[in-house]
């Protein structure tokens, strides 16, 4: 890698290109229905999200930093500077794991980053639902596609990937609301690159998991930053990805600058966008799902359980093993924790996965004497794949594989049980059900300053 000569095709600039040309015409209906739900979905998870003590100490931020603004703060009466608003936002989407990402991973979350991003530029501008969907998949696409080219090993290096690759595609977002030219947008890009951040520390810490709530917010806030800065003519490197010292050669191991641009504009990659089922980690998603099904069919609990085994890949044994978790955050993002409250709890319910279940001490000694033991490398199933074996006190034994779960690609959500995940998330939330009916009309509405996300 080197400096790029002037004038070359950068990355950057075809993705730039590739986002300031993108019309909503010319979106598959797959892909803009795909981006609709995860509209709608992550737009339940902030508002859940916004009731939680440490999304209220970052709109309290907001409020004391972010000035007096054209952006709401969802879930709130305040109306902030846009990268406030995209900051507070992000942490609220990302407050208690119900956000969603792609799958297979890419290390990506489009609905924490790009949504809030979205919203701070879409209401600074008074952008219709079409323009936020528009802009929503194009920063998706480029944000995707930059998460591949990481190849998985973003995270291995300590860094949280969401953090380090989301403000290139809130920039694409806010900058493309903004009306920027492809010119502008490489620049936002370049701008970007040297806005990421957020580490794993609390992986291994024990304690403060509760910073990762911000690597979402920081990242759409980074974007919205870069698209204003690049408007204005602040310039930064057009080969910012694939450049010495630039994206694959700081933030990844052994990356593929080809997946950059791979079918940009043929195929759209949003439709693979995952919406989880539960409010927990992605990796504890099929082991949570395969013991609630194992109790409804066998009519046990946690009290019969006299061993449970969960075979799972090594990123599970690397990051997410957290046996004694000190917060909630903590809990959340431990495998074995989330196993252990599934045993216990109606994991359909996001309060499963609370404080309650944090200070149950029938789930911490389960999550303590359970075993997690690395799949085979000829196993079947993907990076989220697992199989749990569970053994019961009268001497039975089952055992399940999953791979995939309500919300995935392969088995998505059906609008009814969309519909019911919003509503039990922002049930709270008065006007509640009319937003999600504008949501699911999008392209109808005029103006996003009208959408009910803020306090009745």
């Amino acid at each position: 890698m080197g400096a790029a000569p002037k004038n070359a095709q950068t990355a950057a600039r075809t993705l730039a290109e590739f986002a300031a040309g993108l019309r909503y015409e010319q979106i598959p209906a797959a892909a803009r229905e795909r981006a609709r739900q995860c509209i709608i979905d992550t737009t339940g998870a902030a508002l859940f999200g916004s009731r939680l003590p440490w999304s209220k100490i970052v709109a309290g931020h907001a409020r004391n930093c972010g000035g007096n603004g054209s952006s709401r703060v969802i879930g709130t009466d305040l109306k902030v500077a846009p990268p406030a608003a995209a900051l507070a936002n992000g942490v609220c989407s990302h407050a208690f794991e119900l956000d969603g990402l792609r799958k297979p991973s890419a290390g990506v979350h489009p609905g924490a980053i790009l949504l809030p991003a979205a919203l701070a530029a879409g209401e600074a501008q008074g952008a219709s639902g079409k323009d936020v969907l528009t802009a929503f998949i194009a920063g998706a696409e480029v944000m995707f596609r930059i998460g591949l080219a990481a190849k998985q090993s973003t995270e291995s290096l300590g860094f949280h990937a969401p953090g380090v690759n989301g403000p290139f595609g809130s920039a694409i977002v806010a900058g493309k609301l903004l009306g920027l030219n492809a010119a502008q947008l490489t620049q936002a890009l370049g701008i970007a690159g040297s806005l990421g951040g957020g580490l794993l520390a609390f992986a291994k810490a024990g304690n403060g998991a509760m910073v990762k709530r911000l690597h979402m917010g920081r990242a759409a806030e980074a974007g919205v930053v870069a698209a204003l800065l690049a408007r204005d003519g602040y310039e930064g490197p057009d080969s910012v990805l694939e450049g010495q010292y630039g994206y694959l050669e700081s933030y990844c191991r052994d990356g593929d600058a080809t997946q950059f641009t791979k079918d940009l504009g043929t195929h759209f990659d949003i439709v693979y966008a995952c919406l989880k089922r539960y409010a927990c980690h992605i990796t504890a998603h099929t082991p949570v799902q395969s013991l609630q099904e194992l109790r409804a069919e066998h009519k046990f609990s946690g009290d019969d359980v006299v061993a449970l085994t969960i075979h799972a890949r090594h990123k599970v044994l690397s990051h997410h093993d957290i046996r004694e978790p000190r917060d909630v955050a903590g809990a959340q993002y431990s495998v074995p924790f989330c196993a252990a409250i599934a045993l216990y709890y109606d994991v359909n319910d996001p309060l499963a996965f609370s404080e309650i279940a944090l200070n149950d001490a029938k789930v911490r000694a389960l999550a303590l004497k359970l075993k997690v033991v690395e799949m085979g490398h000829d196993e079947k199933g993907g990076a989220w794949a697992t199989r749990v074996a569970v053994e019961l006190k009268d001497g039975h034994r089952f055992e399940r594989f999953a791979e995939e779960f309500k919300g995935t690609p392969a088995s998505p959500l059906s609008a009814e049980e969309l519909q019911t995940k919003f509503m039990r998330m922002a049930g709270a939330h008065a006007p509640a059900a009319a937003l999600h009916a504008q949501l699911t009309a999008l392209e109808t509405v005029a103006d996003c300053r009208t959408l009910a996300i803020n306090a009745a």
